[in-house]
């Protein structure tokens, strides 16, 4: 679904997989995240838990306003309060927003 929108940039909010966690090392969305770049899609990435400025040689972006201006899509495990205002471009699978 979101490859056949053909976004030039898809960004990735937090790498976690449950709400309000800080492990992302093993996450579902690392596999998304190869599958994109396959495809030549430009990945950015917004996670308050990195203080790094890459991860897996992508951008990190710490400002949430310039991370949600730079995305066409984002993808995130869990739908969070501050991307209600770009929900037009948000891929979840969080169906009922709880964990």
């Amino acid at each position: 679904m979101v490859i056949k929108r053909n976004p030039k940039v898809v960004g990735i909010y937090r790498l976690t997989m449950k709400k309000d966690s800080d492990n992302f090392r093993q996450s579902a969305i690392l596999d998304v995240m190869q599958i994109l770049r396959k495809y030549g899609i430009e990945i950015i990435i917004y996670e308050s838990e990195l203080k790094e400025n890459n991860f897996y040689n992508l951008e990190v972006i710490n400002d949430i306003n310039l991370f949600k201006q730079k995305a066409e899509l984002i993808l995130t495990n869990r739908m969070h309060e501050e991307l209600k205002d770009v929900e037009d471009k948000v891929y979840t699978g969080d169906l009922y927003q709880r964990d």
